[in-house]
């Protein structure tokens, strides 16, 4: 007896298992695929900030101070205007690219100096994901002098 239009094909079973396994590795393995992008963003605004006070580094190196809250940290890329003038400030400026950096979040990084804890210059502080400060995890604030060195 000959078997009639009968084509190979996958069961319903077959098809079940499947996007059980589907939906097995996508609970353990998507939670790491959405966070990524966050900890790469995390991973950016460090190395930003030490880049940055790398620069504030030299800025005081050639000229015996920081640039002032007022001056921020366009006083890396353009000499200031405004009291204490730089004298011996860099033409060719601090940073490799002639603009200050933004955050991750598009948003400008903080500059206070002087601060108001005595054994601090300087802080530059990132408010995190969220833009707020305070929060936890991605939301966290990042900052120059809570960053392993």
């Amino acid at each position: 007896m000959q078997k009639k239009n009968m084509r190979p094909g996958f069961t319903l079973i077959e098809l079940m298992v499947v996007l059980v396994i589907l939906g097995l590795l996508a609970t353990f393995i998507g939670p790491q695929i959405m966070s990524a992008p966050d900890k790469a963003r995390v991973s950016k605004a460090v190395n930003d900030i030490k880049a940055l006070e790398q620069a504030l580094d030299m800025y005081k190196i050639d000229n015996g101070f920081y640039p002032t809250t007022d001056q921020g940290l366009l006083a890396l890329v353009e000499k200031p205007e405004t009291d204490p003038a730089p004298n011996s400030w860099n033409p060719s400026g601090y940073l490799k690219d002639p603009v200050v950096p933004k955050d991750p979040w598009g948003r400008d990084y903080i500059y206070r100096s002087p601060t108001e804890e005595e054994n601090r210059p300087y802080e530059i502080i990132t408010y995190g994901a969220d833009g707020q400060e305070g929060g936890e995890n991605y939301n966290a604030d990042i900052t120059s002098y809570n960053i392993v060195k």
